[in-house]
């Protein structure tokens, strides 16, 4: 029933009783017995009538016991539902962080922040692998140059090489100068140095005090292992490491392509 029937209907209940109480005064001064027990029948009757009105109705029961707690279950669901997207977002982004690091990223990680490099070119940066193939030709692995680059870019870098004649010296610059090295702006010609024996490039690298040196030698790197903060050795066979500062890789490429520092 709407509010405004209710009213109504309070209205006219309290007319009704009004008359009741008329009636019945009449009735007692009458003494009228049956008369009075029809008017009590009747006020029962309105008032059991009543109490049912008010009284509200199953559906109205069960629609609000099944909204009380519908609210909150909603909120705690739709806040766990938030966190566990925000967790897997923060974890999506800390793994794809991860996983796409630059290479100049990865440079910096390697070499431990080291701004200063010493690196032999025979084995390294050149498909050669003595100071005699010189003596034909001089050729950039292509495979390395961008890692070269980088560091290049990163670092003070100083390529440096044994030459049996002058004339291999001039191959090597061409070559390096073919391959775009000097361009970039991370490495000038005067920082290629040559040299006509082992121990003098071992001398190079000893007055430079690099933070890292990078030779094929195994020798050198025995050497320096007391004066070089880190050192790289370059070699096919992987051999074992001489000394704690000492790593050792296949290739310059592999060694900050992989994860092998060791």
């Amino acid at each position: 029933m709407a509010d405004s029937s209710k009213e109504e209907f309070l209205q006219l209940l309290k007319r009704f009783g009004a008359y009741l109480t008329l009636k019945m005064s009449n009735l007692f001064d009458h003494q009228n017995s049956r008369s009075i027990g029809a008017l009590v029948g009747l006020a029962i009757t309105v008032v059991f009538i009543w109490r049912l009105l008010r009284m509200p109705t199953g559906h109205q029961r069960r629609q609000r016991k099944r909204q009380g707690p519908t609210p909150s279950a909603s909120s705690v669901t739709t806040q766990s539902n938030m966190v566990m997207l925000s967790s897997g977002v923060c974890s999506s982004s800390e793994d794809s962080k991860a996983q796409n690091l630059t290479l100049g990223q990865i440079v910096r990680q390697k070499l431990s922040d080291g701004r200063k490099i010493t690196c032999r070119l025979v084995g390294v940066i050149l498909e050669e692998s003595s100071p005699d193939e010189l003596q034909k030709h001089a050729t950039v692995r292509s495979s390395v140059l961008e890692v070269l680059l980088e560091i290049a870019k990163f670092c003070d870098l100083y390529l440096m090489e044994r030459i049996l004649d002058d004339e291999s010296g001039e191959k090597v610059l061409m070559a390096l100068d073919d391959a775009g090295v000097f361009t970039s702006g991370g490495l000038v010609k005067d920082k290629v140095l040559f040299c006509s024996t082992e121990i003098g490039r071992s001398s190079f690298v000893r007055q430079l005090e690099p933070d890292w040196h990078i030779d094929t030698n195994p020798e050198i790197i025995s050497q320096l292992a007391r004066f070089i903060k880190y050192q790289l050795h370059i070699s096919p066979s992987r051999p074992e490491r001489t000394a704690s500062n000492v790593f050792s890789s296949t290739s310059l490429e592999q060694y900050f392509g992989g994860s092998d520092k060791s």
